[in-house]
């Protein structure tokens, strides 16, 4: 969430910043509206003071037995208990209009962040890897994972319904040795804290991360108002919701291996064809809760921390700058890390690492003191796949496919397949 004070005071900055994400000026309207709060308010404030001081010449008035002054005053603070519950329904009406308002405009783009309309507009940033070379053609994940007989969309869709997958034997423990490899990874070389975190929040945490109120459609909620979380994001960053922080305590980093769900709205003919869009999947996520001074270096930071799971997995990859037009709701900067698929012959997001600044803090009421003068400043969040599970799992397949149709296991994950070094079709 933006602040209005900052808006009042740079206006003209807000709606550069809304037209480089091809969304239409604001600042006049919630200019607008913040004055019609602060009227409010001041209206309230005026009331209370006329109030409290008219109780107290009464009293006065009592003392000088000037009883007619006394009456006259009795009957304005009985007219003013009358007006104030409306003038502080006007200030109520008024601040949620316009904290509804705030929540739902974008964050402002970091100067450097390219501007675009959509992802034709994203800077390729760097390449890591080659694409493989083969004598055999190349095939799609499920292709793959049928032929195996280890992959099964019939019988998920019987249980489930479409965006589903049942993995079985070798696929089903492949998955569960990449989850654990990366959470591995994260934990004992990258200095992340391993959290165990609810699957299921409140409609709060989901506003501290941006979900809500504007993609509320995406979601998934329970019979009794709670929500299945989109991503561990949600639960990571709210660990320190409503919390003032110890400046000596950051950066603090999390990291979790979860499911995620989503309803995929909107997304109605795009990847129906096997396990790329799911309504459930399993995904490494990583937050970092850091000061203002250090957020950018930590975003290259969390970036690269992704980036290894791809380079031990021996996977080629492209790391994008996402443009104006193509960057999240609650980004300042976002770097997309996509891993070269031989069966689509494309390059697939797998990861997305963000830095939000101080939006999602304002959000939650998250702060930190300062190490110099301790004054209390919101923190800075930041937010990436380390990585998508099943996308993971996608990659391995289409990029080891030996010739014979089996998958040999990269190095790295063989430890966690208990030494199996190739998927072989089923018996």
């Amino acid at each position: 969430m933006l602040d209005i004070k900052w808006i009042r005071e740079n206006p003209e900055a807000l709606d550069a910043a809304l037209a480089k994400r091809g969304a239409e000026p604001l600042s006049e309207s919630l200019i607008a509206l913040d004055e019609k709060r602060r009227t409010a308010v001041q209206k309230v404030q005026d009331m209370l003071s006329r109030r409290n001081a008219a109780s107290k010449e009464i009293g006065a008035a009592m003392a000088q037995k000037n009883t007619e002054l006394a009456e006259k005053l009795k009957a304005e603070v009985a007219d003013l208990k009358v007006l104030l519950p409306a003038a502080e329904e006007d200030d109520r009406a008024f601040s949620e209009e316009l904290n509804d308002a705030l929540s739902r405009i974008p964050n402002v783009p970091h100067d450097d962040v390219p501007v675009g309309k959509d992802e034709a507009g994203n800077v390729v940033t760097r390449v890591t890897g080659e694409k493989p070379r083969w004598n055999h053609t190349p095939k799609e994940h499920y292709e793959i994972g049928e032929a195996l007989g280890y992959m099964d969309f019939e019988t998920a869709a019987k249980l489930s319904g479409s965006r589903f997958t049942v993995l079985t034997g070798p696929l089903a423990r492949l998955e569960r040795a990449l989850g654990q490899f990366m959470i591995d990874l994260h934990t004992s070389e990258h200095g992340y804290t391993e959290v165990s975190s609810p699957l299921m929040v409140r409609a709060e945490a989901l506003f501290g991360t941006g979900n809500l109120p504007k993609f509320e459609e995406d979601l998934f909620k329970t019979t009794d108002g709670r929500y299945m979380i989109p991503t561990a994001e949600v639960t990571l960053t709210n660990l320190v919701r409503e919390e003032i922080l110890e400046h000596d305590k950051l950066p603090l980093r999390f990291t979790a291996l979860t499911p995620s769900f989503r309803s995929e709205a909107g997304s109605a003919g795009r990847d129906t064809r096997g396990m790329l869009r799911q309504h459930q999947f399993w995904k490494c996520e990583l937050v970092s809760i850091t000061d203002a001074e250090s957020s950018i270096a930590e975003h290259e930071r969390m970036t690269a921390c992704a980036e290894e799971v791809l380079k031990r997995l021996g996977l080629h990859f492209r790391t994008l700058t996402l443009c104006t037009g193509d960057m999240g709701f609650g980004s300042r900067k976002t770097y997309d890390l996509e891993v070269w698929l031989p069966g689509q012959n494309t390059y697939r997001e797998i990861s997305s690492c963000s830095v939000c600044g101080d939006f999602q803090a304002r959000r939650m009421n998250t702060r930190y003191r300062g190490k110099e003068d301790k004054t209390n400043r919101f923190v800075h969040t930041l937010n990436g796949s380390g990585t998508a599970v099943g996308r993971c799992l996608i990659a391995v397949l289409e990029n080891y496919l030996n010739e014979d149709g089996s998958v040999t296991i990269p190095d790295v994950l063989v430890p966690y397949m208990g030494g199996l070094t190739k998927i072989e079709k089923a018996a």
